[in-house]
């Protein structure tokens, strides 16, 4: 119950596009006891959702990033947003895999890059010798500490400025093994779709297959129905979740058709050895689209597409012409009607 309860308060803080001082609070307040009570499977699956999220606060990511390193190496990688003070923090506090982790972050700051020298310098020199054991044969002339230190400080400094370049032609990441879905995430997805509450069901199911929030909004966003239930059987969800989800969320495939309803003709038309497949090379494509740097505009958000009305806009494209011929036709004909 309390794994469940953390991912749902983990969902319902994503849907936030842009939370205000009283929503964070109120986060910290419900996560972090959350967090510390709950499995480690749950919490390595609340830190890999956040990792995407560029409001986290910053009492929770020390407390994400000082967890052992199994759960915290990937949101100290990947997560967008941590303070150059957590960041710090951690470094001189906790192991040096959790300082390993944050050396492969993008866009690192002077004083991080400064902070791992002074980790690795101090974790590398050996101790010092006993007085009474003997002295060893001379291998010749040591390097000066300073200029080890500027060496490495070089070193990391280099790599910091060219982290996130391409080398080279860019190479699509390998395709992910599908896993199964778990029972955590399926039950929130059974409780989200029951309540209508379409965005915290996409923003689940994004974080069931470790993918973007345009992943699972562009799945649902499939009126017909038939990718989200190649995406379930693919995930091997027992059909009967997938019957329910899919007719409470797309109501016309609870019609009847035939002998049975529309929606187990649609289940019967997929393969479940193909869907995951398919949803494999998704999930790929998916990959390659933020590992590209594209930015995403969510569905609710701000961004608009350019005005096919403005003059920019013209000439329209040959297979686009209908299309505005037919919005124009629209438009007038609700303004006749009224």
């Amino acid at each position: 119950m309390k794994d469940a309860v953390l991912m749902a308060t983990v969902s319902s803080f994503e849907g936030l596009r842009q939370p205000r001082s009283s929503d964070l609070k109120q986060f910290c307040e419900l996560f972090e006891p959350l967090f510390a009570a709950s499995s480690d499977e749950a919490r390595r699956q609340a830190a890999a959702a956040l990792a995407r999220s560029p409001h986290v606060p910053p009492s929770v990511a020390l407390q994400i990033g000082s967890s052992p390193i199994a759960i915290a190496a990937l949101f100290l990688t990947r997560a967008m947003s941590i303070d150059e003070r957590v960041l710090l923090d951690i470094i001189r506090n906790q192991s040096p895999s959790h300082a390993n982790a944050i050396a492969r972050r993008d866009n690192l700051t002077v004083r991080v890059v400064d902070a791992l020298v002074e980790r690795r310098d101090s974790t590398s020199r050996p101790a010092a010798p006993v007085a009474d054991s003997p002295k060893p044969a001379s291998q010749g002339p040591a390097t000066p500490s300073p200029e080890r230190e500027e060496r490495l400080r070089a070193e990391l400094k280099a790599l910091a400025r060219t982290a996130g370049q391409p080398v080279g032609a860019p190479v699509a990441p390998p395709r992910r093994p599908l896993l199964a879905l778990d029972a955590t995430h399926e039950a929130l997805l059974v409780r989200f779709s029951r309540s209508g509450e379409v965005n915290l069901f996409a923003a689940t199911l994004s974080h069931a297959l470790d993918c973007s929030a345009v992943f699972g909004e562009r799945v649902v966003l499939d009126v017909s129905g038939w990718q989200l239930a190649v995406t379930l059987s693919a995930l091997g969800t027992p059909r009967a979740e997938m019957v329910r989800m899919l007719t409470t969320l797309y109501p016309y495939l609870g019609e009847r058709s035939g002998a049975g309803t529309r929606c187990d003709a649609l289940l019967d038309g997929i393969d479940p050895v193909d869907a995951k497949s398919r949803v494999e090379g998704w999930i790929a494509a998916d990959d390659a689209r933020r590992e590209g740097g594209q930015r995403h505009a969510p569905l609710l958000g701000p961004e608009r597409a350019e005005d096919p009305r403005q003059p920019a806009a013209y000439p329209a494209p040959a297979n686009q012409t209908q299309q505005v011929a037919s919005t124009f036709y629209r438009r007038n004909l609700t303004r006749g009607s009224r």
